[in-house]
This record gives C-alpha cells, structure tokens and sequence, in this order.
C-alpha cells in the first residue's frame, strides 16, 4: 500500500473536524456558514419536480433539510460509520423520528430498563397516544431481553452506557438478539459518543444522539441525529416495515427501500417522518452543535480522565457507600467497558451517599464549582440529584430500577483542573 492509500481513510480527530464541510461554493468561507433562510430557488421546474419527487438531491425547505444541517450529518454519519444521517430538534425528536418511521399502531419495542429518565417516560406515556407498545426489559440480562420478544416486535432499544447507572451495555449480545429476531438494534450513544464506542461495530442498525450533550458539548444549543448505519435488510426481513418496503403514496408508489438501498432508513425519517411531523433543527443551532464536535475528542478525553479520578477519589471517602464507574476496576461493567469502550468508560458517572435522600439534596445544593442542572455533556462539570429531579416522576421502584434511587448523585464531569473539581467535592461533603 503506498502512503498515498494509507491516507484515504481519515483517523477519527481528523474526521471530527473535517468531515462533511467544504470551503463554501459561493464565498470561499472556511467554516460552515449558517444559512438562515426558510427555502431555497430552484433551478427551474423540472429540477423542482425531481427534488419533490426523490429523483434528485437538494435543498427544498428548511423544515426538510438545510445546508448547514447537511454538514452535521455528514459528520456525524462519518464519526460514527454510518451510511447517513438525520439532524433534528432533540434527541427526543429523534427518538420519536425513529419509532414513527418503524411502528403502526399496535406494534410494540423492547427497550432496556436502564435508560435515562426522560426516555423511560416518552415511551410509557407519550407513546402510548399512538399505539406504540413498550416491553422492558433488564439489559445486563440478554436472555431477558430475547424472552421479551414476540410476533409483534419491531426494534430492540438500549443505551451504550446507560444513563444514569453508567452501566455499559454487551451490545454484541443485545445485537445477536435482535438478529434473530429479525429486528433493527437501535442504540442511543449520547454518553459514550463515537469517540468512546462505535455501535455500529458490534451489531447497531440505528444510532441516537442527543446532540445536547457531549457532541456540541458547551450546553448552548439543543438537537438531536438519527444515524443510519445501512446494515438492516428491510426487505428481506421477515417483519413488515410499511414505511420503507409499501409503495408510498406521497411519491407515486416508489418503495423506500429499493430505492435508496443502506440509506433508506434515514431518507424515510426524513421524507415522512421529518417532513410531516416537523422537529426541525434550526441551522443556528446546527453550526453551534458542528463547531463543538470539532474538538469532541479532545475533551471527551479530558472529561473522562476527570471522571476516573473523581470516581477514585469518591470510593475512598468516608460518606460515600458506593460509587458505580465503570472505569473501576472492582465494577460490574469494567471488562465490558474493556471491550466496548477501552478509550474510557465515559464522563458521567453516580455515587451514593451514606445518609440517604436528604444528604444527597445538601450536598448538590452544597458545590460551587459544580452546576446543578439537568444536563449533562457540558465543558463545565455539573451535578443532579436523580431522585428529587430529572426521575421524580417515577416511582420509587422505577427510581431504583433506572439507577436513580434516593441515595444517588449523578456527577458530569467538565474540562477543568481535577484538582478544583476534587476540592468542590470535599468542600460539599464537609456540608453532609
């Protein structure tokens, strides 16, 4: 191979920053410019009617696609060795992007119980509303997860480190699983991102983001990225997706499916689900969420480095009783997090405190250095109490089945000196 070929293909910083842009057309601009605008001038009819009937490529609309929003998603496809991509409003848009381009009414998902909050919610009650079906499941347990399937499955849903137990999940096996069930595996990997994990690697069909988190990561703009990895055979499956294999009658008949091949998926959550339902993301928001993911590998390294010496530094104190990281090595997920993600194990991680509930609300309310929110992924580190916020409206046995019973803290670690992020951290304890 001459060194020429050895170049072909970009190693992941340089992707990260180059992937999907080019010097503006019109200008020559270096950075992605924001192309504020609502719709685009078409070339003339015929190029009008190839653009609204699939036959061509282009911008139409900004609620359907935008140039600024393109370059996103060609990065992130990239990043994450996808065939392409969709950005949207949010990872809960995205969520609901993906099942709405999967499910009819009366159709159900496996989904894994350790998911964040907000998820746990959508689809137990959002969801319902249009006769999507929920079915949980334990996902450390991959038998579980195989007895939870039926006729009427259609996905397989889980996180690749779970939010907020930090659990890292055996994607392998959850994949080997929804192979012979015949469904798509969907991953959220908003705490791993692709710098940590690939799922797409270890069997992943579909990959989410939040976009909110560590991809923009500087807590200043909301999106979300459906990534298609164009490895699930629509077609061939044994289940019956309408979306992409029916003749579709907003495009005289054509089928999704045999037409756009490994991209069909994102191109169908776009064309109907996007272009229907609406969640766009602005191009504002898009360029802010391109320029952090620019530097995703640089600090997604720092943080997790931070996030090992906190978790450290927590297991030996007095006041905690346990600390779930799993950068440790007495931890129930370090040889997966060995395996699924040997560059770290994450930047989020939750600790328990001896005294319980009330300990936890003081110590949160107790940091200065540590922002109390609900979020996560941010250059600053930041603290949530689970049970008191982001879970409250769980119950008491969903709390602790997602990770977030009454005990724990959930800590994101930032870009800043370790040695202040532990000093804020002793100071708080000092408070219990």
């Amino acid at each position: 191979m001459s060194q020429s070929d050895k170049s072909v293909t970009p190693k992941f910083a340089t992707l990260a920053v180059h992937a999907g842009a080019a010097p503006d057309p019109a200008t020559g601009a270096r950075a992605t410019p924001i192309y504020q605008t609502t719709s685009f001038v078409f070339e003339d009819v015929d190029h009008a009617a190839k653009l609204f009937g699939l036959e061509a490529f282009g911008n139409i609309y900004t609620r359907i696609n935008n140039p600024t929003q393109s370059v996103l998603e060609g990065r992130i496809a990239a990043l994450e060795g996808g065939s392409a991509a969709l950005a949207v409003a949010s990872g809960h848009a995205a969520q609901a992007l993906t099942f709405h381009t999967l499910l009819e009414p009366g159709d159900e998902f496996i989904a894994a119980r350790q998911l964040y909050g907000g998820s746990i919610n959508q689809f137990n009650h959002a969801f319902k509303k249009f006769d999507w079906r929920v079915v949980w499941a334990d996902a450390t347990d991959p038998s579980a997860i195989a007895a939870a399937v039926t006729p009427k499955t259609r996905a397989i849903f889980c996180e690749s480190i779970a939010n907020p137990g930090g659990i890292v999940i055996d994607l392998p096996a959850i994949a080997a699983v929804a192979r012979k069930a015949g469904v798509p595996l969907i991953v959220d990997n908003t705490l791993a991102t692709p710098y940590l994990c690939r799922p797409k690697e270890f069997g992943a069909d579909i990959v989410l983001h939040s976009l909110t988190k560590f991809i923009g990561g500087h807590g200043n703009s909301i999106g979300g990225i459906i990534v298609d990895s164009g490895t699930f055979d629509w077609v061939g499956s044994r289940h019956r997706y309408k979306t992409l294999v029916d003749p579709n009658p907003s495009y005289n008949g054509l089928k999704l499916a045999d037409t756009f091949g490994p991209m069909a998926f994102a191109i169908a959550a776009r064309v109907m689900g996007l272009r229907d339902l609406g969640p766009a993301i602005s191009p504002f928001n898009a360029y802010l969420i391109l320029t952090g993911a620019e530097t995703l590998p640089l600090r997604m390294q720092r943080q997790c480095d931070n996030a090992l010496s906190a978790a450290r530094w927590l297991a030996a104190h007095p006041k905690v009783s346990w600390v779930n990281y799993a950068g440790l090595p007495d931890n129930p997920s370090y040889a997966l997090h060995q395996k699924i993600c040997p560059k770290g194990a994450g930047a989020v991680f939750t600790f328990g405190l001896k005294d319980g509930y009330e300990a936890g609300v003081k110590f949160v309310s107790s940091l200065k250095l540590f922002s109390l929110l609900a979020n996560i992924g941010d250059t600053r580190s930041l603290v949530i109490h689970p049970a008191s916020t982001t879970h409250r409206q769980l119950t008491d046995e969903q709390r602790v089945s997602a990770g977030a019973g009454p005990d724990v803290v959930r800590l994101s670690l930032g870009i800043e000196d370790i040695d202040d992020i532990i000093a804020d951290i002793e100071s708080a304890l000092t408070e219990i």
